[in-house]
């Protein structure tokens, strides 16, 4: 399932062949957690723009439409219209991040639905249960995310938790996998690493997590507040305990340059919200820094966002024209917007890939890890 080519220094070049198809790593998952990416961006377009694998949430998915009416109309797949690898999360930082309306036991997690305040339970079982009917190539397993800091006695006995709960989404799982209508009998399971800012218990708890047969690991619970810095640290502490021989997943995770820095210290696969939730507040990614379509100097600027970008935005419209949509409140700016940024990142990572390929990548990394972070 996995495959790992070639390596420049702890980067790794790979393949990871799902039910739905191959993607080549490193890769960035386009976050579509409904079901869609958030602003009016189709499956369709997904492909245009150089997506290869789509990530939804369990959570959301669970509560709308609802998992089992999912399952009904043929799996997320068939629903959405995508055909490629699709990653459910699993619907524990969600659920983590309900702080005031939720009890975390043993058994699982007592939340209150955000949509009705309905109560609902979610725990290991529920969880791959849920995302079982949802088809995903990729189901992540149900851990709890602690918020950065917490007190190190908390976190110890979240991360033993979590642990025992990645035991109880294996059996499930697996159980799961073996069922005759089971939408995706070739679901993958990844277990998440869990562990605050404590590299003692990071360490810990990726060496048990690994003693379980997994399909691919996690480093969860980053990106959440802590300093940059701090987030890069634990990375370093924990990846030389994750097995070589399977993908490595940053949840969560990031900027362009945080991105370039995680591959070079061994990372697969990233998601994140923030090229989307940038795109629709009028900042833009080229390949000279970031921008914001919104500012006045773009009024009479005929250029495309980026003049070295073919994304299907920079092939026909200008910075002034899509100031003008935003300043009109027009839908059209976000869906233009999203499309490019979606599109930068896609692109950014074969980028990266081609670097790998011919040995540059330290070259690529010493170039764009800065520049990209600045603003143009």
């Amino acid at each position: 399932m996995f495959t790992l080519l070639k390596t420049e220094g702890r980067a790794r070049r790979g393949t990871l062949t799902c039910a739905h198809g191959t993607a080549q790593t490193p890769v960035f998952m386009n976050v579509g957690t409904q079901g869609a990416i958030k602003g009016a961006v189709s499956a369709h377009d997904l492909k245009e723009i150089g997506c290869q694998i789509e990530l939804s949430n369990t959570y959301h998915l669970h509560l709308r439409p609802g998992d089992k009416l999912v399952k009904e109309m043929g799996g997320l797949h068939s629903f959405m219209r995508w055909d490629g690898p699709i990653l459910t999360d699993s619907g524990g930082f969600q659920v983590f991040s309900l702080a005031g309306l939720r009890k975390i036991k043993e058994e699982g997690v007592t939340f209150a639905s955000h949509i009705d305040g309905r109560r609902i339970f979610m725990g290991p079982e529920e969880s791959m249960q849920i995302q079982s009917n949802l088809g995903s190539d990729i189901a992540m397993a149900f851990d709890e995310c602690v918020e950065n800091p917490a007190p190190y006695d908390y976190v110890k006995q979240s991360c033993e938790r979590t642990l025992r709960w990645l035991e109880r989404c294996k059996v499930e799982h697996d159980r799961l996998n073996q069922l005759p209508d089971t939408v995706n009998p070739q679901q993958m399971l990844f277990g998440i690493n869990q562990g605050g800012t404590f590299p003692d218990l990071r360490i810990w708890h990726m060496q048990k997590a690994a003693e379980i047969p997994c399909d691919g690991y996690a480093i969860g619970g980053l990106a959440v507040g802590e300093p940059t810095e701090t987030m890069y640290e634990i990375i370093d502490a924990v990846e030389p305990y994750m097995p070589k021989d399977k993908p490595r997943y940053l949840m969560g995770v990031g900027t362009p340059s945080n991105i370039i820095e995680g591959v070079a210290r061994g990372i697969d696969m990233f998601d994140c919200v923030m090229p989307a939730r940038n795109a629709r507040h009028g900042k833009l990614y080229t390949w000279e820094g970031t921008l914001n379509i919104k500012n006045e100097k773009y009024k009479n600027d005929s250029q495309p966002i980026d003049p070295t970008c073919d994304c299907p935005v920079c092939r026909s419209f200008s910075r002034a024209y899509l100031r003008h949509l935003f300043a009109a409140g027009e839908m059209l700016a976000m869906r233009l917007a999203v499309l490019h940024n979606l599109h930068f990142y896609n692109t950014l990572m074969v980028r990266i890939r081609d670097a790998l390929d011919q040995g540059s990548f330290e070259d690529f990394r010493r170039v764009y890890s800065t520049k990209l972070s600045g603003r143009l």
